[in-house]
């Protein structure tokens, strides 16, 4: 029964991440002609999720160190769920219908200001660490390829016109992500990114090995 997941990086790629052309999951890197996947900022869920959903593709990625290993599928860890444990989910998620509803239209920690609905909104901002400005930030239009950099006062005008609900990901190198929900011209103007404490470790990248591992059942 596959149930287990085993990631590994054979031969590590030294090219510069930071160089690379943003996209939405990472950055095309020109000597490959091919886009890396960064999983740096992902969790082990998410990662399994990937490799399931493209376990025909022959995927190139930027790991921590600590990402390398063996994951369990999360799909046998939901069947040890009984079923009066899914009736009284079920009954609880019946009446907090409402509470979800409203919860499912959030994202991030950016709350609805107006009810200006199908505007083109500029949107501009500054992104900085503390009172650092942060040159180089990719700031990408979730869903799409569409993004820009923050220059060298940490500045930046989004290419397009948004509209009110899109979400734009904010991404640096030591940095931890952060998303924004667009609600008018000023939802990104002042964007602080926390260091991330867990690039103490290495940041390893290249073509990805990934192995399917079958554990028997006992009788």
């Amino acid at each position: 029964m596959k149930n287990q997941l085993n990631l590994k990086v054979n031969k590590p790629c030294l090219e510069n991440f930071n160089q690379f052309a943003p996209t939405e999951k990472g950055g095309f890197c020109n000597s490959c002609t091919k886009e890396v996947i960064d999983f740096t900022a992902m969790k082990d869920a998410e990662i399994v999720n990937y490799f399931k959903t493209n376990s025909d593709e022959n995927t190139c990625g930027r790991f921590r160190s600590h990402q390398l290993k063996t994951y369990e599928d999360p799909n046998k860890i939901e069947t040890r769920f009984s079923f009066a444990s899914r009736i009284g989910i079920a009954c609880l998620a019946l009446f907090s219908f409402g509470v979800i509803q409203g919860q499912n239209t959030k994202t991030g920690k950016v709350k609805v200001t107006n009810t200006i609905q199908n505007e083109g909104i500029v949107v501009k901002g500054n992104v900085s660490e503390g009172t650092i400005p942060l040159p180089g930030v990719n700031v990408i239009l979730k869903g799409t390829k569409i993004g820009t950099q923050t220059d060298f006062d940490g500045n930046f005008t989004f290419p397009q016109k948004l509209k009110k609900g899109d979400v734009l990901l904010f991404s640096y190198v030591g940095m931890e992500s952060q998303k924004v929900v667009i609600n008018d011209g000023k939802s990104a103007s002042k964007i602080a990114l926390k260091v991330n404490m867990e690039l103490d470790e290495i940041i390893i990248m290249g073509d990805v090995a990934s192995k399917r591992v079958f554990k028997s059942r006992r009788n």
